[in-house]
C-alpha cells in the first residue's frame, strides 16, 4: 500500500493571515514606492515671494489665483505626460488636493495643507527609501476584528484637528461615530467621511500608544455601514501615517474623543525610521 500524505484543510484562520499578508504586502509597496512619501526631500511653504529650492526646478509662489512656477533656462517639468517650459500655472489647489508633475526621475508634489500651499519633491534615490526594511507588525489576529455600530450625527459636523506640523490644523467632515466592545468595554471612535457609504476613516491612539506602535496617530479604514448600522471594524489593518516615518508629513491627529484607553495589540507598530533619529 502507497502511503499517502494527509490533506491539510486551510483552516479559517490561515485563510484571514493570507488574506492579511497580501494587503499589508500591497500596503508596503506603496509606502516604499520610488515616489511614496519616503521619497520626500523637503517641505516648502509658499507665499507671495518666489522662491527656489535645492531638490526642485524653478521658483515657486502662490497668490489668490494660485501656485506658479517660472523655470528658469534649460529647465522643465512634465505636466499630464507633456514638457512644459517658461513656466507653469497650476490654478487654486483644494484643501487636502494636490498635483504632481514629473522631472527628471524625481516627482513634485504641490499641495494644500491646512490651508497652506506647500511644494515637497519626491526623489527615489532618497536615503530613508533605500534604508526602508518593512514596516513591524503584530501577527494578524481574528480577535481583533470586532463588531460595532454606526451611529450618525443628528448632522454632519465639522471637527478641527491638530496637525504633526506645529501651527497648523486640519478640519475634516464627521458623519458620526462607532461603538463596539474590547474585552467586554463599550468603545466608540469618531469617525471621517463624506460619504459614509463610500466607506470610513478614523484616527486614533491607545494603550500601546508612544509604547509599541507610534505615539501620535493611527489610522484605520472601516467598510461603509450596513442599512441597520452594523460596521466590521478590523485593527489588523490600523495602519501608520506618513508622520510615522518622516517628519516632511502634515499628518491630522486624532480628535480628543478617539484616545481609546485599551490595548490594541492589532496593525502596524512603531516603523524602525523611528529609532533611526
Amino acid at each position: 500500500m502507497t502511503q499517502t500524505e494527509p490533506i491539510v484543510e486551510t483552516t479559517t484562520s490561515e485563510a484571514f493571515a493570507a488574506e492579511w499578508r497580501e494587503w499589508h504586502r500591497l500596503h508596503e509597496a506603496a509606502v516604499g514606492g520610488e515616489h511614496g512619501f519616503l521619497a520626500i526631500t523637503s517641505i516648502n511653504w509658499l507665499n507671495a515671494e518666489p522662491q527656489r529650492f535645492a531638490d526642485a526646478p524653478g521658483a515657486w509662489h502662490s497668490d489668490g489665483t494660485g501656485v506658479h512656477v517660472a523655470l528658469g533656462d534649460g529647465e522643465e517639468i512634465v505636466v499630464d505626460g507633456s514638457a512644459v517650459r517658461d513656466g507653469y500655472d497650476f490654478g487654486v489647489i483644494p484643501e487636502r488636493g494636490g498635483v504632481t508633475v514629473g522631472w527628471g526621475d524625481a516627482a513634485i508634489e504641490v499641495a494644500k495643507r491646512g490651508g497652506y500651499d506647500i511644494v515637497r519633491p519626491r526623489h527615489p534615490d532618497a536615503p530613508i527609501v533605500s534604508a526602508y526594511r518593512g514596516t513591524p507588525t503584530f501577527e494578524p489576529d481574528e480577535r481583533w476584528v470586532v463588531d460595532g455600530r454606526y451611529v450618525p450625527f443628528d448632522a454632519p459636523r465639522a471637527i478641527t484637528v491638530d496637525a504633526a506640523v506645529e501651527g497648523i490644523e486640519h478640519v475634516y467632515n464627521s458623519p458620526g461615530q462607532v461603538e463596539f466592545d474590547v474585552d467586554g468595554r463599550r468603545q466608540s471612535l469618531v469617525v471621517f467621511a463624506d460619504k459614509p457609504e463610500y466607506g470610513l476613516f478614523a484616527l486614533f491612539t491607545d494603550a500601546t500608544s508612544g509604547v509599541t506602535t507610534y505615539g501620535l496617530c493611527r489610522s484605520l479604514s472601516i467598510p461603509a455601514p450596513a442599512a441597520d448600522g452594523r460596521v466590521r471594524i478590523d485593527f489588523n489593518r490600523a495602519t501608520n501615517l506618513p508622520c510615522a516615518y518622516t517628519d516632511l508629513a502634515t499628518c491630522p491627529l486624532p480628535p480628543a474623543e478617539n484616545r481609546l484607553p485599551v490595548v490594541v495589540e492589532a496593525g502596524e507598530r512603531t516603523p524602525h525610521e523611528r529609532g533611526l533619529r
